[in-house]
C-alpha cells in the first residue's frame, strides 16, 4: 500500500523498477550467495544513479548519509569495472549477514564493507563480522569516513573512503 492509501500490486511495482533501471535511473543490485557462489532471487536492492533525485524526493529532510555513502561507493564500483552484488554469508533467517558488496572484476573477487564511522567497538565488530565470515582468500576491505593509518583487522584492511575513490 502506497503512503496515499493506494494498493499497489507487487507486479505494478516490479514494472516500475524495470522502468527506473531501464531509463538508468536506477541500478540493480543481486543478492549473492558467498558460500553457494550463485545468485539469489529475493531482496535485491536498488541504487540511485542521480543522489539529487533523492534530494528532490525527500526534501531537505535529514538523510542518513551511510546510506548515501553506500550508494556512492556502488556506482564507483561499477565505475571501475566490477560486477556488483550484494552478499550474503550464512544461513537462516537469525544468523545470515550482508555483505554490502561483492565485486567481482579482471582480477578476481573483493568484498566490501561500507559505514560512516567504524570507532565505536560495536560498530567496528558489527562492520567485521560478515566479512570475518568468509572463509576464502580474496581481498576485504572496510571502507570509512574515518581517517585511521593504514589498519587491519584479521586481514580485512580498513581504508578511508575517500581516499579510495581518489585512488
Amino acid at each position: 500500500m502506497s503512503s496515499d492509501g493506494i494498493k499497489m500490486l507487487p507486479l505494478t511495482v516490479e514494472s516500475y523498477l524495470e522502468a527506473f533501471r531501464d531509463s538508468y535511473i536506477l541500478y540493480r543490485a543481486d543478492r549473492y550467495d558467498v558460500k553457494g557462489k550463485k545468485l539469489l532471487k529475493t531482496l535485491n536492492k536498488y541504487y540511485l544513479v542521480d543522489m539529487g533525485l533523492r534530494v528532490f524526493l525527500l526534501g531537505d529532510k535529514p538523510v542518513d548519509s551511510g546510506h548515501v555513502l553506500e550508494n556512492i561507493v556502488y556506482l564507483e564500483l561499477l565505475r571501475r569495472g566490477y560486477r556488483v552484488y550484494i552478499g550474503k554469508v550464512g544461513v537462516g533467517k537469525h544468523t545470515a549477514k550482508e555483505v554490502d558488496f561483492v565485486a567481482e572484476g579482471i582480477n578476481g573477487t573483493e568484498y566490501f564493507q561500507v559505514a560512516q564511522t567504524v570507532r565505536g567497538k560495536e560498530t567496528l565488530a558489527r562492520e567485521l563480522f560478515p566479512l570475518n565470515a568468509i572463509h576464502d582468500h580474496n581481498p576485504k576491505f572496510l571502507l570509512s569516513r574515518d581517517y585511521e593509518p593504514l589498519t587491519s583487522h584479521n586481514g580485512i584492511k580498513q581504508l578511508n573512503v575517500l581516499e579510495w575513490l581518489l585512488a
